[in-house]
């Protein structure tokens, strides 16, 4: 069982995370003394690192983060690296996916993509980070009440058409951005020896 800090403090993807990473990975929280991380990266890669690091040092433990961006053909990428706060600084879910339905009204192409990347911090500086991607199309309207973010709007490729929100944990899972992401780095952190609870900083 690797032990690593979990950088973010959102419910939804915490408790995503624990279900994807279940009797893999043992999820200690984030430091309360941990203060809002400004990702101002320009790139997921980036922000990924700046909060993973940011709790890795203060924690004095390897830390996982991680950073999603949607991705529409028909808004030319947009909102991608900005997809938390495309409605604005401080946005809510529902601002957010409202904002989008209204770009796209009237628009034929709804193809869109998530893309994340999920990554590994060491107190000294090492990381070890992954990417998955899931296709699929924007919903004309809002469908669902599982999840968070976009689930309610994103409707992902080769399913039965139901939106994420429509989903069961596990059905979400099995086929998201994020899953494929974390399952992708789990991958990569078991070729490395994975991490060492007597060794804070882990064996790599």
């Amino acid at each position: 069982m690797i032990t690593l800090v979990c950088a973010t403090a959102n419910p939804g993807k915490v408790a995503e995370l624990e279900s994807i990473l279940d009797g893999i990975v043992e999820l200690l929280p984030r430091p309360d003394s941990v203060p809002p991380v400004v990702e101002d990266a320009g790139t997921l890669v980036g922000n990924a690192r700046l909060k993973a690091t940011a709790v890795a040092v203060a924690s004095g433990r390897p830390a996982i983060a991680d950073d999603t961006g949607l991705e529409v053909a028909a808004l030319g990428g947009a909102p991608g690296v900005d997809t938390a706060s495309f409605a604005g600084e401080g946005a809510t879910d529902e601002q957010n996916w409202t904002k989008l339905l209204a770009e796209l009204e009237g628009s034929d192409d709804r193809r869109a993509r998530f893309r994340t990347v999920a990554m590994v911090v060491w107190p000294d500086g090492h990381e070890v980070w992954a990417e998955g991607t899931c296709e699929g199309t924007i919903a004309p309207a809002s469908r669902g009440g599982r999840g968070f973010g976009y689930d309610s709007v994103f409707i992902p490729a080769g399913g039965d058409g139901r939106s994420f929100a429509e989903m069961s944990a596990d059905e979400k899972d099995a086929v998201s951005h994020r899953g494929r992401a974390f399952s992708a780095l789990v991958g990569k952190l078991a070729a490395l020896g994975g991490v060492d609870d007597d060794d804070p900083q882990g064996e790599r």
